[in-house]
């Protein structure tokens, strides 16, 4: 074994970005990370949000439809330290009623160095992982749409690798008239077909709830509930040297509030939008690393321009460390 056993669960912690540490985690929650800058604005978890854009289907495979027309979307997310995530997505109606698209995702967790039992350097190395992806949605009636997501997963870290498959099932109901979007999606249903090593890693499935209601002509509010496979999501808080452990928090309230991510956003045309988001999960998940005051917020911005459209997001859930994602989209 070329790692040590703290070398290899460094990895399997990078592969985790996405608010790691108090409560148990899978190797796979970079699957968490969005790839759309909309959704990153809104909290990092939406399924229930409403526009022509591509990149949503990332969230819900019943957030894609005919209304896609031909659309090309790429993202790149710089996320912390020297990790880069890149991903394209196409997406095109199938008829009246129905639309496809296909997507890449790499992530890039940046350089680092291995070292074996005694402590000496092996050399240099770069993590990541990939995930190919395909979905179909399809109109029940005018109001309900219903969707799948199939997924392989590599994964690479030095000599270590796996391969996985999953998919996610969504449901959505859009009332136009009364501007009210309500989503249930099954994600990452599926496992491991080649492991690490002997431990078998499982996937982050999970039960999310989404709801999106239009606040009169320009503003719309979203809470999105996640993690609903499991009520109790305990964390701990630490001293202000980030040593001592001070208190395991498992209450009523942290817990139905660390399965609850809230957004609002401003629409003054079908051109323009800022949000804001607000995931608690996030927050409190970073107390134990001397998190600053905009820890769990986010915020984002995007432009539309003809066929053309552009989309940025920001957050810094560590007072040392911030994440930018950029989307653009071309409507062909």
């Amino acid at each position: 074994m070329r790692l040590t056993v703290s070398a290899y669960t460094a990895l399997a912690m990078c592969a985790t970005l996405a608010s790691q540490a108090q409560t148990p985690r899978s190797t796979y929650d970079f699957l968490e990370i969005p790839t759309s800058a909309r959704v990153y604005g809104l909290g990092g978890c939406n399924i229930s949000v409403i526009g022509a854009d591509v990149t949503l289907s990332e969230q819900n495979p019943a957030l894609l439809g005919a209304e896609i027309g031909s659309q090309l979307g790429v993202s790149y997310m710089h996320y912390f330290g020297g990790a880069n995530f890149a991903g394209a997505r196409f997406g095109h109606s199938a008829g009246e009623r129905g639309a496809w698209a296909a997507g890449i995702r790499y992530l890039n967790y940046g350089e680092m160095t291995g070292y074996d039992e005694t402590g000496s350097m092996l050399g240099t190395f770069t993590p990541s992982d990939l995930v190919v992806e395909g979905t179909y949605s399809h109109d029940f009636t005018d109001r309900l749409r219903g969707g799948i997501t199939m997924k392989m997963i590599y994964s690479n870290y030095e000599q270590y690798s796996a391969f996985a498959m999953a998919a996610d099932l969504g449901v959505n109901y859009y009332d136009d008239e009364h501007d009210l979007s309500f989503s249930a999606t099954l994600k990452n249903m599926g496992g491991q077909l080649k492991r690490f090593n002997e431990t078998y890693d499982r996937l982050p499935f999970d039960v999310q709830l989404g709801l999106t209601k239009g606040l009169g002509e320009s503003f719309s509010f979203s809470i999105t509930a996640w993690h609903l496979t499991k009520w109790d999501l305990p964390y701990y808080s630490y001293s202000d040297s980030g040593e001592k452990e001070s208190e395991r928090k498992s209450n009523f309230g942290s817990n139905l509030f660390r399965h609850l991510v809230f957004g609002i956003e401003y629409l003054p045309s079908e051109s323009f939008y800022i949000d804001l988001g607000y995931n608690y999960r996030t927050r409190s998940d970073m107390s134990s690393y001397q998190r600053n005051f905009f820890s769990g917020f986010s915020a984002g911005l995007g432009f539309r321009a003809r066929a053309f459209s552009i989309s940025a997001a920001y957050a810094m859930p560590h007072k040392s460390a911030s994440t930018l994602l950029l989307n653009i989209a071309l409507d062909l």
